[in-house]
């Protein structure tokens, strides 16, 4: 997975450079074609030097708060969803109910725009009363027929919260899973801005259900769902836990244009990096999973420390940990998925009863059933997609 996650990398950082549309600031149109902070944009020592800089630009509360502000809407902006979007009726479609063993699946969709769907996979107690916390897993960029929130380690996360008393809500990337199935592709034009603004209606879906505790939500991913969540957690609040794995990182900005093809990161008026835009999640509870694998291989030294100056000016530097695992490489892993099973029980009040065994520490997981990728599916022969879903590749207005 390392090595075709590294190709596409590549791929793209070969693409950055064409010229694409200027983004709107806050006063100004921009007059020369943006920076795209792609891929290993900078080395690792550019990047300590880069988080220097940045922590010279503030000391107090106050000062971060103003910055943290400039770097949500440059976020917002660059991905054209400044300002925010209607929020149209998702119409949600929620069916195909399957029981398993403390647990149950069903498949669901909503539109976040008119036509426009997003398909997963809904996941829920049984057996237990609500209401309960709502985790979003948006999942990253393993592909196949049995890639991305089909995967059996996507499964295994949302089975065991749900068992735990979490109502958990697994979604595609646009080109992936059910929406490839209906013809879209990954490389879409606005697949950045697609994805962002999928997340934030995928919390309004989670907030939308009746056993669910609207206060209280969640989102963990890795790779490409790793940046989902934290960008997801830095432009919306009511992400009160997040859990990014094995994608913060000081030199390395994604190598996917769901990632980092629009201009988040640096424009003439402000620079960040991917560290920051993590710490936009302070005071709110977040841990972060690296490994010595990848591109978090520094987390410990580099980025997490400096997320934690953040937290700091809060009084909340325990509201962020780190968890690293120097041996393993990249994905999520069971060793990870162990790590971010205690954390997500004690700060969403999760029921472990009959999950953690006490004697060893671990979260059981043999109690999950792994679906089949025909069975994860929304629609099929018997429950066709709507006939008002827009074409495969059109372009989605949001104004």
């Amino acid at each position: 997975m390392m090595r075709s996650f590294y190709l596409v990398a590549v791929a793209f950082v070969a693409v950055a450079s064409v010229a694409v549309a200027p983004a709107i600031g806050d006063d100004t149109t921009e007059t020369k074609p943006p920076t795209l902070c792609v891929g290993n944009y900078q080395t690792e020592a550019e990047a300590v030097q880069q988080l220097k800089r940045f922590a010279a630009g503030y000391s107090t509360r106050q000062e971060w708060n103003a910055r943290a502000k400039k770097i949500r809407k440059q976020i917002l902006t660059g991905t054209e969803l400044w300002p925010l979007p209607e929020r149209t009726p998702l119409n949600p479609i929620i069916r195909k109910k399957r029981d398993y063993d403390g647990y149950s699946v069903e498949a669901a969709a909503f539109e976040a725009r008119p036509g426009f769907f997003v398909f997963g996979n809904l996941y829920r107690p049984a057996g237990q009363k609500g209401p309960f916390p709502g985790v979003l897993c948006p999942h990253g960029h393993a592909r196949g027929p049995e890639g991305g929130r089909l995967r059996a380690d996507h499964q295994h996360r949302c089975a065991t919260l749900a068992r735990m008393g979490a109502v958990v809500f697994a979604y595609d990337m646009v080109g992936f899973g059910d929406s490839e199935q209906h013809g879209w592709d990954h490389k879409h034009s606005q697949v950045m801005t697609l994805q962002t603004w999928s997340s934030i209606r995928a919390l309004d879906f989670l907030q939308s259900l009746p056993d669910v505790e609207p206060e209280m939500l969640a989102v963990t991913g890795c790779s490409g769902g790793g940046t989902q969540t934290f960008l997801l957690s830095a432009i919306d609040d009511r992400v009160k836990v997040s859990v990014p794995v094995v994608m913060v990182s000081a030199h390395f900005f994604g190598g996917c244009q769901c990632e980092s093809g629009m201009p988040i990161h640096k424009t003439e008026k402000l620079e960040t990096s991917n560290v920051e835009i993590a710490a936009l999640a302070a005071p709110r509870l977040m841990l972060l999973v690296s490994v010595g694998g990848d591109w978090t291989k520094n987390t410990p030294k580099v980025e997490y420390p400096y997320i934690q100056n953040v937290y700091k000016l809060y009084g909340a530097v325990s509201n962020v940990q780190n968890r690293h695992f120097p041996q393993e490489d990249h994905g999520y892993q069971v060793k990870k998925r162990q790590a971010v099973y205690p954390f997500m029980v004690k700060h969403l009040n999760l029921n472990s009863s009959g999950v953690l065994d006490r004697d060893t520490g671990l979260f059981d997981e043999s109690k999950n059933t792994i679906e089949t990728v025909a069975l994860q599916r929304v629609f099929d022969n018997d429950y066709p997609l709507p006939d008002h879903a827009v074409k495969p590749g059109s372009i989605i207005a949001f104004r």
